[in-house]
């Protein structure tokens, strides 16, 4: 427990050094892939109507998430961590979660649309410029990989461009959908696999969605991050000199790449180290940030659970027995 006017306790912070220097470089990496990639939907629109592809309005549909998911990475690392208030005292960080489930909805908006055009042109099948779709579609291919090896590096150190960089990954194989259409028609006039190329690239979009959905769902039910192992973590923690037992344990995700935790430990009685209960949450601090990359750490330290009104979810202990 703290006195009043002290830090809260096991609130672990980061370099904020290191932590502004990745930001920055983060940042210009976003900006530079964003105007790469808002000029070649525009160029790649343009085409679409000109060429009358399916194939590429859809590819550009796809490429307009990109661009709005590079913007929510922007906004991302320009608030986090810095609008808390007394109001907010977490900030803005679901804002980026809202924001993927707008996405989310929207691309399924594109991904119907395609789909519906799809089946009508398969019906009939209108000619298309096949020339025009491969050039513009290899172009497609340049863009991405240049936006991919802007990003990749910054992508190892900032949560928020490492899911930029994922959803460029999935859109690369959209060009390359593009390129194969592009041949396809031109070289051999099979004018119908612009439609049911376009199909692909929807299934696609919705295949991108729906991992998309299923990331925002979890965070907004503060489902357990996957890569949190919260036996492994109480197992860990309840093998501290001094602790008697770890409940009331929560671990969640405020927004990507930035996860809290919460829990009550029993100190045995009368438990004192040369350092104190300092050094005992130091200690717990370290197994929460270095072993499972939980960066929002706050632990109650009791001696008596008689007084303790929260669920005490000791489950653990069922399934550290069965092991």
């Amino acid at each position: 427990m703290t006195e009043p006017g002290s830090p809260p306790v096991g609130h672990h912070h980061g370099d904020p050094a290191e932590a502004g220097n990745s930001t920055s470089t983060g940042r210009r990496s976003l900006i530079a892939a964003l105007v790469l990639i808002v000029g070649y939907v525009i160029a790649e629109a343009t085409s679409g109507f000109l060429a009358g592809s399916l194939i590429l309005l859809a590819h550009a549909g796809h490429m307009v998430a990109d661009a709005v998911s590079i913007g929510i990475g922007l906004a991302a690392t320009r608030y986090s961590g810095q609008s808390a208030t007394a109001e907010r005292t977490y900030g803005f960080h679901r804002t980026e979660v809202l924001a993927s489930l707008v996405n989310a909805l929207a691309l399924w908006v594109i991904a119907i649309l395609v789909f519906f055009e799809a089946y009508r042109r398969y019906s009939d099948t209108p000619e298309v410029q096949g020339g025009l779709i491969l050039v513009v579609g290899s172009v497609g291919l340049v863009v991405n990989v240049s936006a991919i090896w802007l990003l990749h590096e910054s992508a190892q150190r900032d949560p928020a461009v490492q899911g930029v960089f994922q959803h460029l990954i999935v859109d690369l194989l959209g060009s390359v959908v593009v390129v194969v259409a592009g041949v396809l028609v031109w070289a051999f006039d099979w004018h119908v696999a612009d439609p049911v190329l376009a199909g692909l690239i929807g299934i696609m979009i919705l295949s991108s969605t729906w991992r998309l959905l299923s990331n925002v769902v979890k965070v907004l039910l503060e489902g357990t991050p996957e890569h949190i192992d919260v036996y492994a973590l109480c197992y860990q923690i309840e093998e501290l000199e001094g602790v008697t037992l770890i409940h009331d344990v929560h671990c969640w995700t405020l927004a990507p790449g930035y996860d809290a935790m919460t829990a009550h430990i029993l100190v045995e009685p009368g438990y004192q180290s040369d350092e104190g209960h300092d050094s005992l949450l130091d200690r717990i601090r370290t197994i929460a940030y270095d072993e499972f990359d939980i960066h929002h750490i706050t632990i109650q330290l009791e001696t008596s659970a008689s007084r303790c009104l929260e669920a005490h979810h000791v489950d653990h202990l069922v399934a550290t027995a069965r092991r």
